[in-house]
C-alpha cells in the first residue's frame, strides 16, 4: 500500500497563502485608516472633524469578517484619541472620553461587519450600501449618547456659543453632528460602487468570492 505523505500540502499551502493575504490586507487597511483620520483633522463641519475612515472599515469587514471591522474601528478610535477634537472632553473626564471614543469606532466597525455578513449572500451591493449606512449611524449615535451621559457641560457651552442655549437638542442634531453625519453618509454611498468593485476583485484573487 502506497502512503502519500504530501496529501495535505495543497490545502496547507492554500491556507498559508490566504493567511498571508489577510495579514497584508489588514496591515494596509489599518495604515489607511490611520492616514485618512489624521488627514481629516483639518476638515471640519461644525466643531468637529469629519470621519473619512468608514469606507476602509467597511471594506475590511467585507473582506475579512466582522472581527476585522471591529479591529479597524478600534484603530480609528485610537487615532481620534490623539486629535485636538477630544481635548475638551479629556479635560472633563479621561475615562469617559476613552469609553465614548473607542466604543463608537469599535461598534461602528463591528456592526458594519455583522450587517455585511448577513446580507452579502443575497446581494453584495445591498450589503455594502446598508453597512455603509450602518457605520455612520452607530458612530454618531454612540458619540451623542456619550455626550448626553458624560459631557453635557460641553454641549451646553457650544449651544450657548452659537446662540442656541434654549434649544440644545436642535443644536446637537443640526449644528454639532448633523452636517458631519450627512457628509460621512454621502461619502459611503457615493463610493459604494467602487467598494463593491474592490471587494469583488480582492475576493477573486483570494479565491473565496
Amino acid at each position: 500500500m502506497e502512503i502519500n505523505f504530501n496529501s495535505g500540502e495543497p490545502r496547507k499551502t492554500k491556507w498559508n497563502t490566504q493567511k498571508t493575504q489577510t495579514i497584508v490586507g489588514m496591515g494596509m487597511l489599518t495604515a489607511l485608516v490611520a492616514v485618512l483620520q489624521l488627514f481629516a483633522i483639518g476638515i471640519k463641519l461644525g466643531p468637529f472633524s469629519i470621519t473619512l475612515t468608514l469606507v476602509p472599515i467597511i471594506i475590511g469587514a467585507a473582506l475579512y469578517g466582522w472581527k476585522a471591522g471591529t479591529w479597524l474601528g478600534f484603530v480609528f478610535g485610537v487615532i481620534v484619541m490623539f486629535t485636538p477634537d477630544v481635548a475638551a472632553f479629556m479635560a472633563i473626564s479621561v475615562p469617559a472620553t476613552l469609553v465614548t471614543v473607542l466604543l463608537k469606532g469599535t461598534l461602528a466597525g463591528l456592526c458594519a461587519g455583522v450587517v455585511y455578513t448577513l446580507i452579502e449572500k443575497k446581494n453584495r451591493t445591498a450589503a455594502v450600501i446598508i453597512s455603509g449606512i450602518t457605520a455612520p449611524i452607530v458612530n454618531t449615535g454612540i458619540f451623542l449618547l456619550g455626550c448626553f451621559m458624560f459631557f453635557m457641560e460641553i454641549v451646553n457651552g457650544l449651544a450657548a456659543a452659537n446662540d442656541m442655549a434654549e434649544n440644545v437638542l436642535m443644536y446637537v442634531v443640526v449644528g454639532m453632528v448633523g452636517w458631519n453625519f450627512l457628509v460621512e453618509l454621502a461619502i459611503n454611498l457615493l463610493l459604494s460602487s467602487a467598494v463593491v468593485f474592490i471587494i469583488g476583485i480582492v475576493k477573486k484573487r483570494m479565491k473565496i468570492a
